[in-house]
């Protein structure tokens, strides 16, 4: 194999006056935010239909598992398509132009990426509170306690505490996810990626370094969770490794 190995290459001056380095810190900035964002936005989504589709109103549940039957079943970067170029020629004239001109790349990517990844956090919020025992929602309510406020302060908190580590891959996933917002327009570490293969023909030193970059925030969210696990750790629950109710 005659390749040329060049890692000095990143310190070129690419066409837009910046170096190579600076765009792969650039994308890594963009896929960070995006990430974070959506996920915020999964986490409560998540949190909210996984609790509809536990509560005794077959209203809310029907809700609840069209929501996750919708966007867990369609192709993400499908999603991405729908909510970027569908739906504003789907709502009012004024408010598609708006969004085709004036709403960032931004928010559609999080959006999208929050939905998705939100159904299949609600699905996991759903096991977690159906795996609780009974006692504990009879508990709450005979303390005083509404429906509303068994899920607050006893079903929810028990129930994250089970489902943390199938959270903890989410987290993660949700970094990986992110490299399809590329497809929209935004210019985060997956897109610095081709467009720098395109500039330089540099493959192997650009991979390598976009796939530390992965690596690294990717297990840097797993670290924060396991962390967050041990100290939320509850004896005898499921999280804290012995099982049992």
């Amino acid at each position: 194999m005659n390749y040329h190995w060049d890692w000095l290459f990143f310190f070129q001056e690419a066409d837009d006056g910046l170096m190579y380095y600076q765009w792969v810190l650039s994308g890594l900035g963009w896929t960070v935010a995006v990430s974070l964002t959506s996920l915020a936005i999964a986490l409560l989504l998540g949190s909210a239909f996984g609790v509809m589709r536990t509560t005794p109103n077959r209203w809310l549940i029907a809700i609840g598992d069209t929501y996750v039957d919708v966007f867990r079943n369609i192709p993400l970067i499908v999603q991405l398509f729908l909510w970027f170029f569908v739906l504003p020629e789907l709502v009012p004239r004024d408010i598609g132009l708006w969004m085709k001109q004036d709403l960032p790349y931004f928010v559609t990517a999080v959006i999208g990426l929050g939905l998705f990844t939100g159904a299949r956090i609600a699905e996991q919020v759903k096991a977690g509170i159906n795996s609780l025992s009974r006692g504990q929602r009879f508990a709450g309510l005979a303390l005083g306690f509404t429906e509303w406020q068994t899920y607050r302060y006893v079903r929810l908190p028990m129930a994250y505490r089970i489902v943390l580590p199938a959270l903890t891959s989410e987290a993660m996933n949700v970094y990986k996810n992110s490299a399809v917002t590329y497809s929209v327009g935004i210019l985060e570490l997956y897109f610095q990626y081709k467009q720098i293969i395109e500039k330089t023909s540099q493959v192997l030193e650009i991979t390598i370094v976009i796939t530390l970059a992965y690596f690294v925030v990717a297990f840097a969210t797993n670290r924060l969770f396991a962390w967050i696990e041990q100290r939320s750790r509850v004896p005898g629950m499921i999280a804290g490794g012995q099982g049992g109710k």
